[in-house]
């Protein structure tokens, strides 16, 4: 079982007695704390911590020193095999071992010889829990042989000609480095033209007269004993053509001589490798090394592809002039045809390299060290890869597992060990050897099986001090095998913890999220297991936190004042604060003007550099806290200043000192303007991946001209400066050069992990993925990886292309899983990314919420309550529950059915809801659903309720017919939602009269069932306002309001109509209107000269009291009001005008029209804005009944207003 020391959480519930805050005992590995008295007492199988190398080359010249360091408990003694065989060091007087230690030392200084010690040594390192054994290393003593002497001939060629030096050195251990110099130790100059090999010799495409020497000479140093031997020099001598057809003339006949033409140009053929194809094998890891060197005239180029795909980039080197390419890390992938091509004018050659790529053995998963107590279960799991495939084998404290004792604990899986319910005597080294022909791995892993009692390793009456507010945390570490559980008490008495205030960690450690003062207190962790029981108490106490309670305030100050900033601060009595008062986030000026006592900082003779920003903190042992305030130092008589404008870019950007990871910009500042310059601001381009694109790189200050930048892998950079003073930042500078940097693994993982299923079998996996920038490399993929998080299976693992979204299929519906995405490229992969937990897809709920109940609160409010469903059921994240609900019919009207669903939807976890605007007295029906992300569950059975009665509506509509001298009839519609049954109508009535006053109020009630009413015994020619409305058990409704006239007496009436039928009257009616036309015609031409006519002034003074009277008595409102009604028979009421004839109003036009007779008319007369003046001006009530109209007056209408 592992005691893992990690931050993973466990809450505590409430409401248990009492409540015992376990930790959760898991069958898995054990780990061992590093605490020096618990490994004292604990016994451990040896396991190695150092060792020689396997392939170990030693000086000849020293003492030979193999090491091999191992710990264990107890102490491990050590033993050595040589060439397989028991190397008693005890018969060697020259091989010593180091107390304590397996390290050998051989004496060879003093004598004897180091080639009689080469050979295979292994160590092994043994106690009684096991035997841990080290590599097989191979001991050889470094040889640098002399070269073998030789006569070497001299070479004479011609101009032109391709020549080879070899070089040939002696076999050394390891292999010496090769170069070639002349007699002064200088390095012979290499092109195109003339380069070394691989192999140490020296190629000349052409040899020119220049390269006639007598010292070639083949250097060979061999590294291990610092020494350099030498090759004979070679001597060389090119002669022209002419003078080769001298020597021949001399001695030949005329047939023999040589043109110049011959040895001028040739097509290219390769020096090497020879012929048309070649094979070359590499091992994974290493450098794969090609190499063409051809000779021709002129010199030949040389290039490079890969036939089946393209070379590998930040891989690929070119080293020798082109003629060699290499590829670091060489992998699998990089197997395949490579050609290379020589070209020069007169044709090209081409030679093709076959390339494979063998791996030795190397780890996939090492095993590791297992310990466990008695009756557990564990596996040692040892995976390797290469090419071959390696074999694995194991070995038991370093014997062959196949004549090992047997352990009935033990099973063997190829490469895997499973160990079921181990004892101590099952403790043991396991070697774990995985090989092929091209090397071995061996890793070694014990597994320790213990039976220890509980252990609490934390200081017992540990005192910790908390800030109220604040998460304290009570230590507990501790040590048992088989894995104790731990509970957690509070107080002398030992009372359990209770309150769900609580966090566990798996390491023992108690949480208190926010404590309180309440949580102070003594504290008793106990550890408990099947041997034994351990406690341990602490105490905690919760202190006050400090505050500043009068903070400084912004202050400007005239240079060479005083200025004062003030701090209280308020504290915890047992703690003491320290005050410290900082200027621009570091320390106040050494300066005696600045003076700072109990809770003021005090700056006399205030000079401009005083300016900025002056912080104030407060810190104890527990907590600080600060508050800042800024100083602003003006001038005391403003002087003009000269022009200030923000510096002119920098120029001569460089860049020098060109690393893989850093590089040196340097530049020219422009002109500052009069305003210093206080920083450059230093922004980078990546044409690579966002090419136009500008990013912050650094700042640096106003005085340097250089930086040191920091670069990352796989960017083109390019860099340009800005400068910036008090006026602003100048224009960006020219850009530099671009300077290329090499890939590598990538430093950062995708962001934004989740893990959420679209589909109750998947689980759809995203992140954000990294960019360009942030690839650090070519080949960006995402090696994806998951499991339960409840199981204990092992992570799968996917590597997926340069995508943001992966679908695991196949899963079960709605489980967490753990997730993790780690970016990797073609040079290797990011750090280990964290964890995440995500969850499979949903699935819709399967249960209905049950014992549905509903209270109807009023008669438009209803409360719902229901029992939750079994989170189990629900298959997914809660998002809440879901109320529908209609009105199944009307209460009142039976065979009216609505079915228009209404749906409420409350967060969460909530259990019950309100249901809002309902219809009174109505038959409502309603159910329940619960919903998660995937949508909604079944709903639970219908729950019908009823509303109670509510006030009704205001009837649809009021109108008045009929009207008679003495009485008027009215006709409405019922209300259009009486919210209940009607139980009668009230109507209320009141008169108006010519003022507009309102009379006495009549109050009615009516039956419900009648939609008809009449009104007797009224006055004749009088005005009534009528508020008509209906009323249930509930109380009154809305209002409806509507005004009519009773007609005008009769005998009046015809009284009038015989006046008018005499001659006098119809004169007289003549004059007047002969008169009206007259004076409306001088109103007109005197409006047409811009004059104004006071008509209401006029009217006023030659008004007829005795006309009056007429308008009410003499029946000629009636005749009136006929022909007005006659006249807009046939045309639109205007705005103004009466109520229609037959009196129908609807609810909407019910208001109070006495605005319709008050002051609403004036202005009203549009002839022309002398009018509207003279008629708006005073604002006085016209009669109730009056005659105007929106129209502009005519002499019709001017004569009715004066009969």
């Amino acid at each position: 079982m592992q005691l893992e020391i990690m931050p993973r959480k466990k809450r505590l519930p409430a409401g248990r007695a009492p409540l015992l805050l376990l930790l959760c005992q898991l069958v898995r590995a054990l780990d061992v704390p590093l605490d020096s008295k618990l490994l004292e007492d604990l016994v451990q199988p040896p396991t190695i911590t150092q060792q020689s190398p396997k392939d170990y080359i030693i000086d000849p010249r020293e003492n030979i020193v193999i090491q091999c360091e191992a710990k264990g408990k107890p102490p491990p003694s050590f033993s050595w095999t040589r060439n397989g065989t028991h190397f008693d060091i005890e018969k060697d007087p020259l091989v010593t071992m180091k107390p304590g230690s397996g390290t050998l030392t051989i004496n060879i200084m003093s004598e004897g010889k180091a080639e009689t010690y080469e050979g295979v040594y292994q160590c092994t390192a043994r106690n009684e829990r096991g035997a841990a054994i080290s590599n097989n290393i191979v001991v050889r003593p470094s040889r640098s042989p002399l070269w073998t002497k030789e006569k070497l001939e001299p070479i004479t060629l011609r101009n032109g000609q391709s020549l080879i030096l070899p070089c040939r050195p002696p076999l050394g251990l390891p292999p010496p480095i090769i170069f070639w110099m002349d007699n002064s130790f200088q390095r012979l100059p290499q092109s195109e033209r003339v380069s070394q090999g691989l192999n140490g010799d020296l190629y000349f495409s052409n040899v020119l007269p220049e390269d006639t020497r007598e010292d070639y000479i083949c250097y060979a140093r061999f590294n291990h004993t610092q020494t350099i031997q030498q090759k004979q020099p070679i001597s060389v001598k090119v002669i022209s053509v002419d003078e080769l057809n001298d020597t021949i003339a001399a001695n030949l006949n005329d047939s023999e001589f040589y043109s110049a033409k011959s040895n001028r140009e040739r097509p290219p053929t390769f020096l090497t490798p020879e012929g048309n194809a070649s094979h070359k094998e590499e091992l994974r890891g290493n450098v794969l090394s090609l190499e063409c060197i051809a000779e021709g005239l002129p010199t030949p180029i040389i290039y490079w592809i890969k036939e089946d795909g393209t070379l590998p980039i930040n891989r690929t080197f070119y080293k020798n002039f082109k003629k060699t390419l290499q590829i670091i890390q060489v992998s699998e992938a990089d197997s395949g045809n490579y050609q290379c091509i020589a070209k020069n004018p007169l044709g090209a050659i081409y030679h093709t390299i076959s390339v494979t790529v063998k791996a030795a053995p190397y780890w996939i998963m090492a095993p590791q060290n297992l310990v466990l107590s008695p009756g557990e279960d564990g596996r040692l799991i040892c995976r390797a890869n290469g090419n071959p495939k390696p074999r694995i084998s194991w070995l038991s404290n370093g014997v062959p597992i196949e004549i090992a004792p047997d352990d009935p604990s033990r099973n063997i899986d190829g490469d895997t060990i499973i160990f079921s319910n181990v004892q101590e005597r099952s403790s043991a080294v396991y070697q774990c050897n995985a090989s092929n022909e091209y090397g071995y791995l061996l890793a070694n892993a014990f597994v320790n099986v213990l039976a220890e009692p509980p252990r609490i390793l934390t200081s017992a009456n540990t005192l910790y001090q908390v800030i109220t507010d604040r998460p304290a945390l009570l230590d507990c570490a501790f040590f048992g095998s088989p894995l104790p559980t731990i509970e957690w008490f509070k107080g002398a008495k030992g009372s359990a913890l209770r309150e769900d205030i609580y966090v566990l960690h798996e390491n023992g450690t108690l949480e208190i999220p926010v404590a309180q003062k309440d949580s102070t207190g003594t504290y008793t962790c106990v550890a408990r297991n099947k041997l034994g029981m351990a406690k341990n108490e602490v105490h905690l106490e919760i202190k006050d936190a400090t505050r500043i309670i009068k903070q400084p305030e912004y202050a400007v100050v005239q240079r060479g004042g005083t200025v004062s900033f003030e701090c209280k601060v308020k504290h915890d009595h047992t703690l003491i604060p320290t005050i410290t008062w900082l200027k621009d986030s570091g320390e106040l000026p050494n300066d005696g003007r600045f003076t700072v006592d109990k809770d003021h900082l005090v700056v006399a003779d205030v000079w401009d550099n005083d300016g900025g920003t002056y912080t104030c903190v407060a810190n104890t042992t527990l907590d600080n806290v600060s508050a800042s305030a800024v100083l602003s130092v003006v001038a005391p008589t403003p002087t003009p200043a000269p022009t200030y404008d923000v510096p002119n870019p920098p120029f001569d950007l460089e860049l020098t000192d060109q690393l893989d990871k850093s590089v040196q910009l340097s530049w020219t500042p422009g002109n500052d303007n009069n305003s210093p310059i206080t920083k450059f601001i230093i922004e980078y381009e990546d044409a690579m991946h966002e090419a136009g694109l500008w990013h912050h790189q650094t700042e640096v200050s106003g005085m340097q001209t250089t930086a040191q930048l920091k670069l990352s892998p796989y960017v083109n950079y390019s860099f340009r400066v800005m400068a910036v003073n008090s006026l602003g930042r100048s224009l960006p500078s020219e850009a530099s050069e671009q300077y290329l940097t090499k890939a590598a693994e990538p430093d950062t993982n995708p962001t934004a992990v989740e893990g959420l299923g679209s589909e109750p079998d998947n689980l759809v996996i995203t992140w954000k993925p990294l960019n360009g920038f942030e690839s650090n490399g070519p080949g960006l993929q995402y090696k994806v990886s998951w499991r339960q998080k409840d199981g204990d299976d092992e992570w799968t693992s996917v590597v997926v292309a340069n995508v943001s979204k992966y679908i695991v299929s196949g899963t079960p519906t709605f489980v967490p899983y753990l997730i993790k995405v780690q970016a990797l490229n073609d040079v290797g992969f990011a750090p280990e990314p964290a964890v995440v937990m995500g969850h499979s897809g949903e699935d819709l709920p399967m249960v209905a919420p049950g014992n549905v109940r509903v209270n109807v609160v009023n008669s438009t409010l209803a409360e719902v309550h229901w029992d939750p469903v079994p989170l189990k059921s629900i298959r997914g994240h809660l998002q809440g529950y879901r109320i529908y609900y209609w009105k199944a019919q009307s209460s009142s009207k039976r065979n009216r059915r609505h079915l228009e669903k209404k749906i409420l939807t409350f967060q969460g976890s909530k259990t019950h809801g309100m249901l809002p605007g309902l219809e009174p007295f109505s038959h409502y029906t309603l159910n329940v659903r619960v919903v998660n992300g995937k949508g909604e569950g079944p709903a639970s059975p219908d729950r019908v309720f009823n509303t109670p009665e509510g006030v009704p509506s205001a009837p649809s509509s009021l109108k008045i017919v009929n009207p008679t001298l003495d009485s008027l009839t009215l006709e409405w519609d019922p209300p259009s939602r009486p919210n209940g049954i009607l139980t009668e109508y009230t109507l209320k009535y009141q008169p108006i009269n010519s003022t507009h006053e309102l009379g006495p109020l009549v109050d009615l009630k009516i039956p419900a069932n009648k939609t008809r009413w009449t009104l007797k015994n009224l006055n004749f020619s009088t005005r009534y306002k009528f508020y008509f409305y209906a009323q249930t058990a509930a109380g009154s409704g809305s209002q409806i309001t509507e005004e009519a006239v009773t007609n005008v007496d009769e005998a009046m009436a015809s009284r009038q109509v015989d006046i008018a039928t005499q001659g006098w009257f119809i004169g007289l009616m003549c004059a007047v209107a002969l008169l009206i036309l007259i004076l409306l015609i001088v109103c007109f031409i005197r409006r047409n000269k811009g004059g104004k006519y006071p008509v209401k002034e006029k009217e006023d003074a030659h008004a007829d009291p005795e006309i009056q009277p007429m308008k009410e008595d003499d029946g000629t409102f009636g005749e009136y009001r006929s022909l007005e009604s006659d006249a807009e028979d046939h045309k639109p009421l205007k705005k103004g005008s009466r109520t229609p004839s037959d009196r129908t109003v609807k609810k909407e036009d019910s208001d109070d029209s006495l605005v319709d007779y008050g002051e609403g008319v004036n202005g009203q007369f549009n002839e022309d804005g002398s009018f509207i003046g003279q008629y708006s001006g005073k604002k006085e009530k016209e009669p109730a009944e009056g005659n105007e109209s929106s129209e502009a007056p005519s002499p019709v209408n001017a004569m009715n207003s004066f009969v």
